[in-house]
């Protein structure tokens, strides 16, 4: 199985590096029992990703934490910054265009905008007026 169970305890390390994309879901879901093939297949496809579903029945502390109110919710990571969330199960090729999207990022780019999102928060700025 190329997909990892992902908990609260796990989750730092797991989303400090490289590419991850997770899957909030439950087994009582049927819109995630099937997109649950789909992020499988896409997980086998590019082995150096790191795919992590999280049981929102399990990890309830963990899916509060980000606001998970609808499942199936895909949640994207790179270099441990947030780049991607999103409700609804996805189709494949949809997934394997954000997957390739999300590799050809500037990563560079990214972190100085989030870097100054992040002040322009702590300074209590809209970052989006800004």
């Amino acid at each position: 199985m190329a997909t990892t169970t992902l908990t609260k305890e796990t989750h730092d390390d797991t989303v400090a590096d490289g590419i991850v994309l997770i899957d909030f879901w439950a087994d009582w879901c049927g819109p995630c029992k099937q997109f649950g093939p789909i992020f499988e297949k896409a997980s086998e496809a590019n082995p150096e990703i790191t795919f992590a579903k999280v049981d929102t029945d399990a990890e309830q502390e963990l899916s509060a934490e980000y606001g998970i109110r609808s499942i199936p919710t895909l949640v994207v990571y790179r270099d441990g910054i947030p780049i991607f969330g999103q409700p609804g199960a996805l189709p494949g090729a949809a997934l394997d265009d954000l997957i390739e999207q999300v590799k050809s990022l500037d990563m560079d780019d990214v972190r100085a905008k989030y870097e100054a999102a992040k002040a322009a928060q702590a300074a209590g700025v809209d970052s989006t007026q800004a």
